[in-house]
């Protein structure tokens, strides 16, 4: 069981090499709660994680590690490819009490929702009962006493906190298509180049990537309730970042800027790491993903169409920080019984 009364927790980040494991390694070596003992890729086992994440020079002198090499620790996150850590989740569990998935592995409770978006039955679908969604600002509670938590998909996790206060007050008219619009930048699609991450396909791009059918709808409606989103997303010459910008239809034409400001006030006004953003003038009126790289904030905004019953709703995260790896780490302090922002101090940089 980890706990706060223990000094220091020991971590391991499973799948380090990547984008999402650097990104991890970076929040964790600077938190003060935690230890981090390993690193792994067996691919890159004996090199120095530095090597591959420059960042992290100066700051850990961990060498990369294969899986057989992880210690006995508190927590291990397995920041692996779809697929994998389903394959190996006992051997993760025999590292460790509590497992942090990054991957889509545990997102989803339904198994046929596996088949569905992703077009693979799932291997330890028994699993997928005991798995808590890891976005604090959907439920705590089941977090602070998971064994097996899993980080939501960066455009579902800005999605969800777009669309849940006004699917939770009740506003949304469900008969009419709710139509959510995601531009993700690079980073998004891993370390590994392919023809849609690679520079020279992707500078001077602007690419629809998936204008339906992409798999982060299933916990969109999962997590939100609402059956009737229909999700785009494209590609931008960005590295990092996810805007989301959500067409919601309204149930009630009466539901006025007031009524949707006090809706977004009483979810996320208690809430660290969402920011509803309320200026009304200037360019930076409206979230916007460049400012928020590298923190695990997301900014959330809307506005009223004068013209019918509609309101756009709008929320900007880092992709690997609010999107992922910050997202982690914050449930990891919520399970651990840790200051919620440990780790996750950064305010972001401005201007870039």
């Amino acid at each position: 069981m980890v706990n706060a009364a223990q000094s220091r927790l020991r971590v391991a980040v499973v799948g380090a090499a990547g984008y999402t494991g650097g990104e991890l390694l970076r929040l964790l070596v600077a938190h003060r709660g935690v230890d981090v003992v390993a690193a792994t890729s067996e691919r890159l086992a004996g090199r120095y994680v530095h090597h591959t994440h420059p960042v992290l020079r100066g700051r850990s002198s961990l060498r990369f590690a294969t899986r057989s090499a992880v210690p006995e620790c508190d927590v291990v996150f397995a920041a692996l490819p779809h697929g994998d850590s389903e394959a190996i989740i006992d051997e993760l569990r025999g590292c460790a009490p509590v497992v942090v998935d990054l991957s889509a592995d545990f997102r989803l409770r339904d198994r046929g929702d596996y088949q569905r978006w992703y077009g693979r039955q799932h291997a330890r679908p028994e699993l997928l009962d005991t798995a808590v969604y890891a976005l604090p600002e959907i439920d705590r509670p089941r977090i602070r006493n998971a064994d097996l938590l899993a980080t939501g998909g960066c455009v579902a996790t800005a999605a969800i906190l777009a669309l849940l206060p006004l699917a939770a007050a009740g506003v949304v008219d469900t008969s009419r298509p709710l139509i959510v619009d995601a531009k993700v930048g690079s980073s998004a699609a891993g370390a590994q180049p392919s023809s849609s991450s690679h520079h020279p396909h992707r500078s001077g791009a602007m690419r629809s990537f998936a204008p339906t059918g992409h798999r982060h709808t299933a916990e969109i409606i999962q997590e939100t309730g609402l059956d009737n989103v229909a999700l785009s997303v494209t590609a931008v010459e960005a590295v990092r970042g996810v805007l989301v910008t959500a067409h919601v239809p309204l149930a009630d034409a009466g539901v006025d800027d007031r009524a949707l400001r006090a809706i977004f006030r009483d979810r996320y006004g208690g809430e660290p790491f969402v920011r509803v953003i309320t200026e009304t003038r200037g360019i930076h009126r409206y979230p916007e993903p460049k400012l928020l790289a590298g923190t695990n904030f997301c900014d959330v905004g809307f506005e009223r169409d004068p013209h019918g019953a509609r309101v756009v709703v709008m929320a900007a995260i880092d992709n690997l920080g609010k999107g992922s790896a910050a997202q982690a780490v914050h449930a990891l302090n919520v399970r651990a019984g840790l200051d919620e922002c440990a780790g996750l101090d950064f305010a972001g940089l401005y201007p870039t």
